[in-house]
């Protein structure tokens, strides 16, 4: 077969397969009869990223095969061709998926261990649900721990081959040359971060010199005395009530109570 055509088919295979493909997947695509070798399946590879130098995209190879991708010069620029904004994840989580990475396979126990903190399990609900991390098997002690290892889609995202290709991590302080040579997203701090402790307490009933306590006392005083002593001219005037008739009835004044006999008769 011509290595043009064959080159061309790659190329078109890649492009619309939209992830990666290895060099079997790549063969399968030909007719059994033309189908060319492994060898050549790469030298045509090579022949277009020799061709794409220069350019924007190239054919990279991670774990799962090879694919077309951008280079990572541009994919800042191109960050507007998608509407929805990338996930944004905590530190925590990175850190946890850099001791599965770095030191699988590796339970939650452990993790725990060398991090000082709890791991959250919508971390570890997280990490599976983006199969950047799979369960390969449990420990062989006391309750039989999950014990937890990095997956195929975890390097194809990353853009390694192999976890050899992982940078080296010297300890967790080493976090952001990590993020940086991953090529990860900013990451958020933790929500919620404690505040520093504060050694005074609060006191109910504080202890008040007697010089203050004696002039609060008499600010008090004078202050409860003009509230208590309205002015002159606030003090409201009476008006008398008119009667309507002239006549002035006398007041009745009852010096014994009258006998019931009196009245019946």
């Amino acid at each position: 077969m011509d290595p043009a055509e064959i080159k061309h088919f790659i190329e078109a295979a890649l492009l619309a397969a939209g992830r990666p493909l290895n060099v079997e997947q790549l063969q399968r695509l030909f007719d059994g009869r033309t189908a060319p070798e492994k060898s050549e399946v790469r030298q045509a590879i090579t022949t277009l990223n020799e061709e794409y130098e220069g350019r924007g995209i190239l054919i990279s190879e991670v774990a799962s095969g090879f694919r077309v991708q951008v280079r990572s010069g541009m994919a800042d620029q191109l960050q507007k061709l998608w509407e929805e904004r990338p996930p944004r994840y905590s530190r925590a989580m990175f850190e946890t998926l850099a001791l599965v990475a770095y030191r699988q396979p590796i339970t939650r126990g452990e993790i725990e261990e060398i991090r000082g903190v709890s791991v959250s399990s919508n971390i570890v609900r997280t990490l599976l649900e983006r199969e950047w991390v799979r369960i390969v098997g449990h420990r062989d002690v006391p309750g039989r721990p999950e014990m937890f290892g990095t997956t195929k889609f975890f390097l194809d995202y990353f853009g390694l081959k192999k976890l050899d290709d992982l940078p080296p991590l010297a300890d967790l302080s080493d976090w952001e040359s990590l993020r940086v040579q991953l090529n990860l997203p900013e990451v958020e701090d933790e929500a919620g971060s404690a505040a520093p402790e504060s050694t005074d307490l609060p006191v109910l009933y504080p202890e008040i010199p007697a010089e203050e306590a004696e002039d609060s006392s008499d600010d008090s005083e004078a202050a409860a005395a003009e509230t208590s002593v309205a002015p002159e001219d606030d003090i409201p005037e009476l008006t008398p009530i008119n009667s309507d008739s002239d006549e002035v009835e006398d007041d009745l004044v009852v010096s014994e109570w009258p006998d019931p006999a009196e009245i019946g008769s």
